[in-house]
């Protein structure tokens, strides 16, 4: 793998615990990701800002510990975006995951989490009067769409997803928006080909590098080469990367389950895995059985694979300049208007 001069800006991860935020540290300058924004519960940023500096600059969310839901996701929520302003987060991450639905019926309102919910205007109004930009999670991959979220009368189509979402991307077009996960749909090339036409405020982020590999490898790498020729500026790089003190044999402070790692070692394993899948499959033509284990295999074909099962992991060898923006270019324009100029660190 290349090194890329400007260094990587990483702008979606989760990194809690300083045990695990320093082996994170040592997993990112293997790849020379050299700026990370990061999702980091409130309890551990000032023990991250320690190990990480000036490298690490956080997005708002809200407080999931929160017993009291309508709370964390209503009023509270504005809150915590004061509290996370002060901290210097100039972005808001809005989770509204189809799944949340399920939080908000045991709240008592399933609107509480979704972009349904009228307490989100609220939310976008307080945090864009404050100069801040906009995340949003707002659809999972098709195979959960197909098993978790067969029942559409409960959950939404898929499709149903981006309702609220277009609206409100119309009521706020001064203020950008990152779509996490390829916007939801990596699937679909030709639906994000038309949200980012409509939508010239939207910005697709490459998180959730496990769904991303299993996904993108499908695509044709000349079908991919032309998305990104098209859209190069609007698509920034991120890992979704969760670090947590539970990886390092500490206590539980969130993040994927604690059987993943319990030792330095295969914490240092379990998050350099999503660098290098990420740049093997944008920057090379490998071909292989990705690292990273993907149980949605078996939720789909039960019968063909088990959990440990991997999908193949295609590299599509993009041309150097779409990675030189995709990896730095691109979020530095976007987020330095919001946060900032940064200097990177030598390599």
């Amino acid at each position: 793998m290349s090194r890329f001069a400007h260094g990587i800006i990483d702008v979606h991860t989760h990194i809690n615990g300083d045990r695990a935020a320093a082996i994170y540290q040592e997993a990112r300058e293997l790849f020379g990701v050299r700026l990370t924004y990061s999702m980091t519960q409130m309890m551990h940023a000032e023990s991250v800002k320690r190990v990480l500096g000036d490298s690490v600059r956080f997005i708002a969310t809200p407080n999931f510990g929160e017993t009291d839901r309508s709370r964390a996701f209503g009023e509270g929520f504005i809150e915590a975006i004061d509290r996370w302003y002060d901290l210097g987060a100039r972005m808001v991450k809005f989770w509204s995951a189809p799944r949340g639905r399920d939080i908000g019926r045991e709240a008592g309102d399933w609107r509480i989490v979704t972009l349904h919910n009228p307490l989100r205007r609220k939310q976008m109004d307080h945090a864009a009067a404050k100069g801040m930009m906009f995340m949003v999670h707002v659809a999972d991959p098709d195979t959960w769409f197909k098993t978790k979220y067969s029942d559409a009368s409960r959950y939404g189509t898929k499709r149903e997803q981006y309702e609220p979402l277009e609206v409100l991307g119309s009521e706020y077009p001064r203020v950008p928006w990152i779509l996490a996960h390829m916007g939801g749909w990596p699937e679909n090339l030709d639906f994000l080909d038309g949200l980012l036409t409509r939508h010239p405020n939207f910005y697709l982020d490459t998180s959730a590098t496990k769904w991303m590999v299993r996904e993108l490898s499908k695509h044709p790498s000349d079908r991919m080469l032309e998305f990104h020729t098209k859209w190069s500026g609007r698509i920034l790089f991120g890992s979704d990367i969760v670090t947590s003190e539970a990886h390092v044999g500490g206590a539980y402070t969130g993040g994927p389950p604690t059987g993943e790692s319990s030792t330095p070692e295969e914490a240092f394993d379990l998050y350099a895995s999503r660098y290098w899948a990420l740049r093997m499959q944008y920057e090379s033509r490998h071909e292989g059985r990705s690292p990273i284990a993907d149980p949605d295999l078996m939720m789909v074909e039960p019968g063909k694979y088990d959990e440990a099962a991997s999908p193949m992991l295609r590299g599509h060898g993009l041309p150097g300049e779409l990675l030189r923006v995709m990896y730095h270019d691109a979020a530095r324009e976007l987020l330095e208007r919001f946060y900032g100029e940064f200097r990177m660190p030598r390599a």
